[in-house]
């Protein structure tokens, strides 16, 4: 059993970890207003041009003269995982969902004879996948505080993997983030980005039916979306996992700062039980010596 001292030490110690959990919760809140508001002013305009550019490649047909982006190299033997995540942890489940929904991805085009290969943009979700796919990371990016990146940051990223698409690294490229949905509620989501997929009723968006005249052609305007929309959709998954992270942290130093009071009650009452043990020991050993006199 530890001693009266030791407990006070521990006591002491859990309090000063309470004090920084509940500041860090603090903290967290007040980047959670900033990185919401990014995350919800970029969704309309990230959706549109998704729509837009679906609805323009629904609309061509796919020659050799059509954009790489929207025609593919024709295969699909090689599969290139975008997973972003933060470098920074204590976020709680944040960035081993979205690595846990990269793995699991992973191994069924594994288990289907494709090759795969990983692109990772935050050091957590590098640290997963290092444990199971070493040989298959092959670039990774440190982005550094998610809430300072800009677009200009995204361009870079997007930049190298159409780079890397047109030299025949891979066919496919998927993007792994988290979807901020509430401080609660952060959803692993995943994401072809390279090239654009087509849905079935890509024609009736975004105009509902309506007719549209593109001037000038639509070849011509892929070809400068494309680009484009891979840069938006990496940007719109960048603020997405700023809100993400510090929905996650804010709920996680809660439950911690809840968890170290729990904690104090309970060594308080070890502590004051222990304290009472002695002193009736020590009385019981004053009347013994005083009785024998």
């Amino acid at each position: 059993m530890a001693s009266l001292k030791a407990l006070k030490i521990r006591i002491g110690s859990v309090k000063s970890t309470q004090k920084i959990t509940k500041a860090m919760k603090m903290v967290a809140a007040a980047k959670l207003r900033r990185a919401q508001e990014a995350a919800e002013a970029g969704r309309p305009y990230a959706q549109r041009l998704e729509s837009v550019v679906a609805s323009l490649a629904g609309k061509v047909s796919v020659s050799e003269s059509s954009p790489k982006l929207l025609a593919g190299t024709g295969k699909d033997q090689v599969h290139l995982l975008v997973v972003a995540t933060s470098d920074k942890g204590l976020a709680g489940a944040f960035n081993t969902n979205i690595a846990r929904l990269a793995r699991r991805h992973a191994q069924e085009l594994l288990a289907q004879g494709k090759t795969v290969k990983i692109y990772t943009i935050g050091r957590k979700g590098r640290a997963v996948l290092n444990r199971q796919f070493p040989k298959n990371i092959v670039h990774s990016i440190e982005p550094g505080d998610l809430g300072k990146l800009g677009f200009a940051d995204a361009r870079g990223y997007a930049d190298d993997l159409i780079a890397r698409f047109e030299a025949g690294e891979f066919d496919v490229a998927t993007l792994f983030y988290s979807t901020f949905k509430s401080v609660l509620a952060q959803e692993p989501t995943a994401q072809q980005i390279i090239p654009v997929a087509v849905p079935a009723a890509a024609a009736e968006a975004p105009g509902s039916g309506a007719a549209v005249t593109y001037e000038p052609d639509e070849e011509s305007i892929l070809a400068d979306l494309l680009p484009r929309n891979v840069a938006i959709q990496l940007y719109r998954a960048m603020r997405e996992n700023a809100a993400s992270e510090q929905g996650s942290k804010m709920t996680a130093m809660d439950n911690a700062t809840r968890n170290a009071g729990d904690l104090i009650k309970r060594l308080n009452t070890l502590y004051n039980r222990q304290r009472q043990a002695a002193i009736t020991t020590e009385l019981v050993e004053i009347i013994s010596g005083a009785e024998a006199l």
